[in-house]
This record gives C-alpha cells, structure tokens and sequence, in this order.
C-alpha cells in the first residue's frame, strides 16, 4: 500500500435492508456449528498485494486454519485503489467480504448508518482495551465497530545534518521556536521546508494540525458530529497557518509540487537533501527510500519530530494527526471471522507485521519490533498522545473535505482567507446533512 495516497471518503451506499437479508459473503454461522462439524469459510480482503508482506499475509491465514479445524480462509490481495471500488460495490450488492479494511471517520459512520459493520464492543473488550487512545477513530456514538491494526502519525521528517549546519541543535517545540529554525535555516542558504501543494492534502495537513492546537477535543467531536464549523478556532488556526505562509519557509514553485511523485516531489526534495525539512505522514522514510540512488533515503539523518506547540491553544498541544487502517468484521459474517479479527491483533502477528515493515502496529508488544529509530520516536509520540485526531478528510469525509482541502490550498496560494476556509467547509457541510 502506498500510505500516502489517502483518497478516503464515504462510500456510497445504496445497500437495503432487502439486499443485507440476503447475506453476505461467509453466511451467518456460528461458533456452535463449527464445533459440530460444519465447515466455515472466512473470505478476507487486504491490499498487501507483492512480495513479503502478500506472503506473510498467506502464512497468517494457514496459521488460523492449522488452530481452527473446520474453517478455511480465502485471502484476496488486491491493490489498493481496486480495492475500493471492489468494497464499494461488494457493500451495495450485499456480498461483501467478511473481514475488510475499515478506515474509520465519516466513512465507517456511513457503513453503520446502513447496518453494514458489526458492532465490537463487547466480543473484542480485551483487544479495544490493548489498543487503548488509538481506537477512537473506529468507535461510532461509543461502540467499537473495527480494530485499527496500524496508525500512523503527520509530523515533520527532517535532515539532521541540514539542522546542524544552520545551527538548530534540537528540534523545535513550539511554533515560536519554529519559526526560528526556518530563520536558520534561510540565513544558511538552505531552503527550509518542502510542500506538495500541488496535491492540495499535503498543505492542507498544516490547517489540520492548527485546528488541532486551537481547538479543544470536545469542540472537534462536536464538529465531526453535528458538522458545524461556528467556534471562532477553526478561523483561528487558519490564521495560524497565514503567519507560516507569510514567512515564506516553502520551495520554490510549492503550489504546483507533487507530494511524492518523482525527485522534485515534496518527499522528493527532502529525500535528495535539497531542503531541511517536510510535513509528512508516517509512511514518509519509505517514500524517501525510493526516491534516492542507494534506496536509503536520508538514512541515519533522518529525524522526526511534532507539529509544534501553539501558544494559547485551547487544544491538547501533544494531540496529535494521523490515521490508519483497521480489520472490520461485516454485519452477516459467521463468529470465526470476529475471532480472525482478532488473532490479527495478537502479539506474533504485529510483530511480524512490524518486522517487515508493514505500517505502525497498535499492539504495544509489537513496538520493540519497529527498528528504524525515527520511526519508533513516532511511535512514542502517539502512544503518549492524549489522542490521534483522523485526518480530517477522512473524519468529516469525502465531500467536505475535498472543499476543505481546496480552500486551504487557495490560502497558500493567497487566494482565500481564513474565514474563507470556514465558510467554505460549512457550505459542503450543509449540502451533507
């Protein structure tokens, strides 16, 4: 799966009542039938589609099958853009696949609205107590209906050296300190900060990442919820990310530069160490990787740290941005599928997950399986975090956050305002309710 390409959104969902009578993929078995004998068939879907991740992917399904006499687990890996379109469709047939990846936000609430999604809470409270803060993007009016297995954190990926060379010894805290770096950093003649803007989510993560800090977490629920954009904090951080664009920390031609297609991409930049620095979502070290000759990235020069602090928030300032993936468990699946979900969770299985690099694993037991140390620097960060807010195009869905993301985009172009961010935002919110 390529992480960075986050085209999250609601599904459209045209499945009836009618259509979920008639069962989905797997039947509506249960535990009891199994012990008598019947054979049970668990279909899964992912998108570890090559190499060590589809072949570890396989060797969990024989492992479940060699502990569960009786049931037989169809593995389907797909791309991941195929994917979609395939759940989609599968969704509004009414033959989905029994386990699926979920990614939570105004998406899963579309898929429980429509009674599509099987309710956790109470046949999973061991692992949703394990995976603890980062459960909440899955959770639906206080009901756990998916279990994230890897979540990931935006922050900024930086080139140790660059930072030495102009004199930062530490990275910045708050967004004060911040600023002082790219001063630094310009005073050194190294261009400060890479943005793709030219894909419009990478610039629009700096809003997101302000209204975090701006706004409190009780404010943001009621926003996802009810989509209403009326406290003053959303105008606020739009405000905040003014002053940043104001200062001029970004590459040349940063409105038209792709996140991560090619060397002059956003990742691209960072990667061949033509600026210091790049907001960047987890996957970013991976990204680099293949962007460079030796495939090494910036290696032992890669460094990582939070969105800055905002003086005066009334938001948690050690919250955090992310997103992530999750096993959801559709509503006619037979039991062994919920028990599947859950061996996914279990210790070995994310630590092989995290061993091959597969994504950030929410199983603390995995943690110490995550080599690289930038990474595992990420991961402290998000473990501590009071909790990982979804980006919001994903909690607040396709619709508005696609004019979300447009809006910002004309703010770094100076074509819009903070207000307008706001204004723009609620019209797309009222068109939804």
């Amino acid at each position: 799966m390529d992480l960075g390409k986050r085209g999250l959104g609601i599904l459209a969902l045209l499945a009836s009542t009618a259509l979920l009578a008639s069962g989905c993929s797997g039947g509506g078995g249960t535990n009891d039938a199994a012990a008598a004998g019947e054979d049970k068939t668990i279909t899964w879907w992912h998108n570890s589609n090559n190499g060590e991740g589809k072949a570890y992917y396989e060797k969990v399904a024989d492992d479940f099958e060699a502990a569960h006499e009786g049931v037989t687990v169809e593995v389907s890996a797909m791309q991941h853009e195929d994917m979609l379109t395939k759940l989609d469709a599968a969704f509004q047939s009414g033959d989905a696949p029994d386990v699926y990846m979920e990614r939570g936000g105004g998406e899963l609430a579309g898929h429980v609205e429509a009674g599509l999604t099987r309710d956790l809470s109470e046949l999973a409270t061991d692992e949703i107590s394990m995976i603890g803060g980062n459960i909440a993007g899955w959770q639906v009016d206080g009901k756990t209906y998916a279990l994230p297995y890897s979540v990931g954190l935006a922050g900024f990926w930086y080139n140790k050296a660059l930072f030495k060379e102009a004199g930062i010894s530490n990275p910045p805290q708050t967004m004060d300190e911040w600023m002082d770096a790219v001063k630094k950093l310009k005073a050194a003649g190294i261009d400060p900060v890479s943005v793709g803007a030219g894909d419009k989510w990478p610039a629009a993560h700096y809003w997101y990442y302000s209204v975090l800090r701006e706004c409190s977490q009780e404010v943001l629920n009621a926003s996802v919820k009810n989509l209403e954009f009326d406290d003053q904090c959303f105008v606020k951080a739009g405000e905040d990310v003014k002053k940043v664009i104001d200062s001029e920390p970004f590459n040349p031609g940063f409105l038209s530069t792709p996140a991560q297609s090619g060397p002059t991409s956003a990742s691209g930049l960072l990667a061949t160490e033509r600026v210091a620095m790049e907001l960047a979502g987890h996957w970013e070290p991976g990204i680099m990787q293949g962007l460079t000759e030796d495939g090494k990235g910036l290696g032992d020069d890669t460094g990582w740290f939070p969105f800055p602090t905002i003086d005066g928030g009334a938001g948690a300032q050690d919250a955090q941005l992310g997103g992530g993936d999750a096993w959801g468990v559709s509503q006619d699946a037979p039991d062994e599928a919920v028990d599947f979900v859950k061996y996914l969770l279990s210790d070995s299985v994310q630590q092989g997950f995290a061993k091959l690099d597969m994504g950030l694993p929410t199983n603390p037991a995995a943690n110490d399986s995550v080599a690289d140390p930038a990474l595992a620097s990420l991961l402290k960060a998000r473990d501590e975090s009071p909790y990982v807010q979804l980006y919001f195009d994903t909690a607040f869905g396709a619709s508005v956050g696609g004019a979300m993301n447009d809006e910002i985009a004309l703010l770094f172009a100076g074509q819009s305002s903070p207000a307008d961010i706001v204004a723009k935002s609620q019209d797309a919110a009222n068109m939804e309710k």
